[in-house]
């Protein structure tokens, strides 16, 4: 590889060529880092020299030399832009010698982070990576995994500001007239792509590009076309003022319409994403229910095409922030949102889920509503599915369901503490702190408790407490506070840790929360022998019952053994452990 002008290709004192580099008033000249490709593979020669007399306190010169591909990949995750041009146009050199190459780098993760690269601020970084990635994209195994990556999409959206300079809406909008079906389709396919910019959303309009939308909506000879240009409509939706607009024209009404009375999928599918997407905006959300959206989007739940349940379970999700459709939703809708928890397909499961919890947050008669439909059990079944999003938000409505006591006791009838446990022990912060709520939800019951105990439900939530998440500690911080409400629980939650982690936590300015000082309080109230020998006194409100003891006083960090542990102890000469117990003994 030749080295680039006014570098230098390897070691040794500045070429004549790079004359201009030398620093008279200092002696010094610099070069920056040179890469070579060669024998098949790609290597790195980093040779950087300063301008300036480097500070005692700086980092030393580093030269780096490598023959493995691996390394250069390595590489691309640098925060040097030098390095990033270099490793790009290295891995250009080495995809360009053949498929085997391609597949190497395919194998050592290359792909996403060039693709990264395409979009890097620097413009060398960004041209090198492109040239790479282009090279790369010649291998069909390196193909499947871009349309994997929906890179097309991203490729072209990158070029919109390009596209809005050289005002292509208008040409695209008359190639939509062509008489080639395959023209048509591809103006579509580009105009979905870019109209996800508001700035070119706004120019489609001005350019009267939503009625040559309608139009090709409206005419059945173009149905193979509908799916994309319902699409374009899609991200449309998103502006107020294009909702206000087609609502005025009463295009909203023939598109609710229309998604309503066809029987292909994809387009009921993109219908409801259309939904969606306008439901993102509060005024948007106004407009779609006054169209009365809700009888829509409940006919297309009994469509029998699982695509479509999730887009239209997602679409009922976004239009939960609108009360009045939360409402609307609520008789018919919950239904057939239970009936789709049940699904074998998991994505159609977790849509559902996180449907029912929109509609039921804040909102009792809906939460009513799930039990009438016989949701409870098929609710505790999806807190061991496969996706973390559906078990969350499972965790969420039988949360929201257990404000009212009737729901919480029937809900508890069906094992909700045994079923939790899973969900404790996930990796998932969403469905760790969702899970923990959930147990203090239902904790407030000393049945409930017990049986959180008996399941070994107790051991993931002390251990959740040192989680990182602030949330998740928080919420388990809170399910401890509910939790130590009796002797039993509080003693086993100190036996596991609680107390010590607890303790931590509040000496942490940073970690400190209202609820981890409550705990705190709670355990020690509730475990009076384990709070006297740690603090020495206990409070008026504290009252001694059966099997309470004095130990003594307690080291910080000592474990304060249990009767059970104390009673298998030889006797000693330590002075003795004090034992309250008024029960009459058993004859």
């Amino acid at each position: 590889m030749e080295a680039p002008r006014g570098r230098t290709a390897g070691w040794g004192a500045p070429s004549p060529q790079q004359a201009g580099h030398i620093l008279p008033h200092h002696g010094l000249w610099s070069g920056c880092a040179s890469w070579r490709v060669g024998g098949g593979r790609a290597g790195l020669c980093a040779v950087l020299w300063p301008q300036q007399p480097p500070p005692t306190t700086g980092f030393d010169t580093l030269s780096i030399e490598s023959k493995k591909a691996a390394t250069v990949v390595l590489m691309l995750n640098s925060p040097e832009e030098e390095v990033l041009a270099k490793a790009c146009d290295a891995i250009y050199k080495f995809a360009s010698k053949g498929d085997e190459n391609k597949v190497t780098l395919l194998n050592l993760g290359a792909v996403e982070p060039l693709f990264k690269l395409i979009s890097h601020e620097d413009p060398i970084v960004r041209k090198n990576a492109t040239m790479a990635f282009g090279i790369m994209a010649s291998n069909s195994d390196v193909k499947k995994l871009l349309r994997e990556l929906d890179v097309t999409n991203s490729l072209i959206a990158r070029l919109v500001p390009e596209v809005r300079e050289l005002n292509v809406i208008p040409p695209l909008l008359e190639l939509l007239k062509s008489e080639y079906p395959v023209i048509q389709l591809l103006a579509l396919k580009t105009l979905g792509v870019i109209s996800n910019d508001k700035e070119t959303r706004i120019i489609l309009r001005e350019n009267q590009g939503l009625e040559h939308l309608f139009k090709i909506l409206e005419t059945k000879e173009f149905n193979d076309l509908h799916v994309e240009a319902l699409a374009v409509v899609a991200n449309c939706l998103e502006d107020v003022d294009t909702m206000q607009l087609i609502q005025q024209t009463g295009g909203l009404k023939k598109l609710l319409s229309f998604a309503e009375t066809s029987t292909i999928p994809d387009i009921q599918k993109n219908a409801a994403k259309a939904i969606s997407k306008a439901a993102y905006d509060s005024e948007n959300r106004k407009i779609l229910h006054e169209q009365e959206v809700e009888k829509c989007l409940i006919n297309l739940l009994g469509t029998d095409n699982d695509g479509v349940k999730t887009a239209v379970s997602q679409a009922i999700s976004a239009m939960c922030e609108n009360l009045a459709s939360k409402d609307a939703f609520g008789i018919q809708g919950i239904p057939q949102l239970v009936q789709l928890l049940s699904s074998d397909n998991e994505e159609v499961k977790e849509a559902a889920a996180m449907a029912l919890a929109n509609l039921t947050t804040a909102n009792p008669g809906n939460a009513s509503s799930v039990a009438e439909a016989e949701g409870i059990e098929p609710l505790i079944n999806v807190l061991s599915a496969k996706r973390d999003g559906a078990v969350a938000n499972a965790a969420i409505v039988l949360t929201n369901m257990a404000t009212q006591e009737p729901l919480r006791l029937s809900i508890q009838s069906h094992g909700i503490m045994n079923a939790i446990g899973e969900p404790l022990q996930s990796t998932n912060s969403q469905v760790q702190s969702k899970a923990v709520l959930t147990v203090a939800a239902f904790g407030c019951d000393a049945d409930a408790r017990t049986e959180l105990r008996n399941a070994g439900g107790l051991e993931p939530l002390v251990k959740l407490l040192h989680s990182r998440n602030e949330e998740v500690r928080r919420n388990a911080c809170w399910a401890a506070v509910v939790c130590a409400s009796d002797e039993l629980t509080a003693v086993e939650l100190c036996r596991l840790g609680a107390l010590d982690i607890l303790e931590e936590i509040n000496l942490s300015m940073g970690r400190r929360n209202h609820f981890s000082e409550r705990a705190l309080d709670k355990l020690l109230d509730n475990n009076l022998s384990q709070k006297y020998s740690q603090m020495g006194y206990l409070s008026f409100s504290n009252i001694i019952t059966d099997s309470f003891y004095d130990y003594g006083q307690v080291k910080p960090g000592v474990k304060l053994l249990s009767l059970e542990e104390l009673s298998t102890q030889e006797l000693n000469d330590r002075r003795a452990v004090i034992l309250v117990n008024i029960k009459p003994p058993e004859v």
